[in-house]
């Protein structure tokens, strides 16, 4: 069974997994939220398996309220419990709202700092991917100012290392090409727009080419998110969020998957926020949680094969 976390109960989440009940693509899932606010918005809940987490309030679609930030918590960690137990071989998460929990009082960075929380995981790695493209990530939710001093040899040859293994256990490519983008513009120019290149990149991924990764890098980001140098690599490492993300998104938004990579568990989420402005309209387009059920699929069964 898959669990999938219903996600902030004020956005579009709830609307998502209406439409794939619909189609009747839920039979190998367990819904994890609120059963009485999951009934009242999905006309078919009688027929799917739900794991009952209480709301702390009834919810109004696309008005956030910080009383139901901890619900949003628990959901997540019950799906992640259930994982690591075993009562589930995957977890999908909808959207959720950073804000609105942080407003609530709890330190709160991301779905993947609290998932590497959850399981003790030291690090982890985040990556998007569609039918172009797969995009991992060195740093996640930083300040743009704070990048460059958290990109040391240890975090990047972690991070890389975790890249290369889970392309083999996750995607099935036995050597994975990886190409690394740089991070200073024209990476960095032979040291004449940053050192960080010179200093922390080359060095490490020389290292790493010596333990026998197929590595390509640093390379300017500007050229290795061009059409014909994308399709060379099987996976792409970008130093920083947007630096990876914008040019996947425009590539497939509203079509790409999140994977959290590391992790002891398979989880894989959508591309997109909470969209408020739209919840409870009819508007949401279920695409991306389809293609993130689709992959949670194959990644369990490569796991059991």
């Amino acid at each position: 069974m898959i669990a999938i976390t219903v996600g902030e109960p004020a956005g579009i989440g709830v609307e998502l997994v209406a439409q794939l009940a619909d189609r009747q693509e839920l039979d190998d899932c367990v819904l994890i939220g609120d059963e009485s606010f999951i009934s009242a918005h999905v006309p078919q809940a009688q027929q799917l398996n739900i794991h009952h987490v209480p709301l702390a309030r009834p919810v109004t679609l696309g008005r956030l309220d910080v009383a139901n930030a901890g619900y949003v918590l628990n959901t997540i960690k019950a799906a992640t419990m259930g994982c690591l137990s075993g009562q589930f071989s995957a977890m999908v998460t909808c959207p959720i709202h950073k804000g609105i929990i942080n407003d609530a009082g709890i330190t709160f960075s991301g779905h993947t700092e609290y998932l590497a929380e959850l399981t003790g995981t030291r690090q982890v790695v985040m990556m998007l991917l569609n039918q172009v493209m797969r995009v991992a990530l060195v740093t996640t939710h930083l300040p743009l100012k704070d990048v460059s001093a958290q990109i040391t040899p240890e975090l990047l040859s972690t991070v890389t290392t975790i890249l290369n293994q889970d392309m083999q256990d996750k995607f099935g490519i036995a050597q994975p090409h990886i190409g690394v983008c740089g991070l200073n513009p024209h990476a960095g120019e032979d040291g004449h727009l940053g050192n960080e290149e010179l200093e922390v990149i080359i060095p490490t991924l020389d290292a790493l080419r010596e333990q026998g990764l197929h590595l390509s890098g640093p390379i300017p980001a500007d050229t290795l998110f061009t059409p014909n140098k994308v399709k060379q690599f099987d996976a792409i490492l970008a130093m920083y969020h947007d630096q990876g993300l914008a040019p996947l998104k425009y590539a497939g938004f509203g079509e790409s998957v999140n994977i959290t990579l590391g992790l002891p568990v398979i989880r894989t989420s959508v591309d997109h926020g909470t969209a408020l402005d739209i919840a409870g309209q009819g508007k949401a387009d279920a695409g991306s949680l389809r293609a993130a059920l689709k992959l949670a699929r194959e990644c369990i069964s490569r796991s059991v094969s």
